[in-house]
């Protein structure tokens, strides 16, 4: 089968393509990507490159990709891409014959927001930390008093966040700064949760828990268990959301035991290649699914301990893609 990755200079990109390459799947990779200087993009040799997702050329090139190449399915490497994607989902499936692998609009828009997370995760009963926007931090200051969060509404990898100790630097977080959310802070990082889930027509599939220890917002350290409380509180918000495939829960888990989520990405995750590891490698589970239609099963995953490294991709003279 033949499979296109977007992203390929993106830790998320770069983990699909990992675990294609470590899958049992006899499976040919096109890798695409807006810099010439990515590293996913020389471990295959069928590489693209491609406009940025803000381009307004995006989909007009990604489309010449589509035509030239026929992917059997397409994995979405950055979430800059997921908006676009999902609303031209079903008219790249029809046009190009191919698979793509993007949660509806509706989903890939909560995941997208923060504050919609809060609100969806509310509305469904789930556990959340408690959450407002700028001009009603009164009521959660009375209510869990400091200290507080603030962070961007949209955003990642911890990129401005702030942990605010008291009302002047509450004030200094978010005057002037447009589009943030006011979280409580739950537990320590000590408490900290990435889990992921595949979903298809409605049910939740296929679960896997991890704790991790940050590094720059990005995970660099996991510690896998079965975990079977928290797998079954994943669950019953996956099927709540109705993911097309993949999603992934960033949470904290509090004194009661209980999960609150803080953050919902409608994709696969930069901890794909490591649940890959132990035995939950979802990028083929996804494929065998949607090409194959075999069913998602279970995995019985080992425990482990993954710790993460940098390593090398050498591109030698010649061989680099030329903008």
């Amino acid at each position: 089968m033949k499979v296109l990755v977007t992203g390929a200079g993106a830790l998320l990109g770069q983990g699909i393509i990992r675990s294609l390459m470590a899958s049992s799947l006899d499976v040919e990779i096109i890798a695409a990507d807006p810099s010439p200087l990515s590293a996913g993009l020389y471990w295959t040799p069928h590489r693209h490159l491609l406009p940025m997702a803000r381009d307004g050329r995006y989909i007009e090139a990604l489309s010449a990709v589509l035509e030239r190449e026929r992917p059997d399915a397409v994995f979405v490497g950055t979430d800059v891409e997921l908006v676009l994607l999902a609303e031209h989902r079903p008219e790249l499936e029809a046009r190009f014959g191919t698979k793509l692998i993007v949660s509806s609009p509706e989903v890939v828009a909560i995941a997208d927001d923060k504050y919609l997370t809060w609100e969806f995760l509310t509305k469904h009963g789930f556990d959340a930390p408690r959450s407002c926007l700028p001009g009603d931090e009164a009521a959660l200051i009375k209510e869990v008093g400091f200290p507080l969060v603030v962070k961007p509404r949209v955003g990642a990898r911890s990129v401005g966040v702030s942990v605010v100790k008291n009302e002047a630097e509450l004030r200094r977080a978010v005057d002037g700064v447009p589009g943030v959310v006011i979280q409580e802070c739950v537990g320590t990082e000590h408490d900290e949760y990435t889990a992921g889930v595949l979903c298809f027509d409605g049910a939740c599939r296929a679960s896997i828990v991890m704790r991790r220890d940050l590094r720059d917002g990005n995970t660099y350290r996991a510690y896998v268990e079965a975990f079977p409380e928290l797998n079954a509180q994943m669950r019953r918000i996956a099927e709540a959301l109705g993911p097309y495939g993949p999603a992934n829960f960033q949470f904290r888990v509090g004194a009661d035991g209980r999960a609150k989520i803080f953050e919902i990405n409608g994709r696969f995750s930069g901890t794909t290649p490591l649940r890959m590891h132990a035995g939950f490698n979802e990028v083929e589970m996804v494929l065998r699914h949607v090409l194959r239609g075999e069913p998602v099963v279970q995995p019985q995953v080992e425990p482990m301990m993954i710790l993460r490294y940098f390593t090398e991709t050498v591109v030698r003279a010649g061989e680099a893609m030329q903008p």
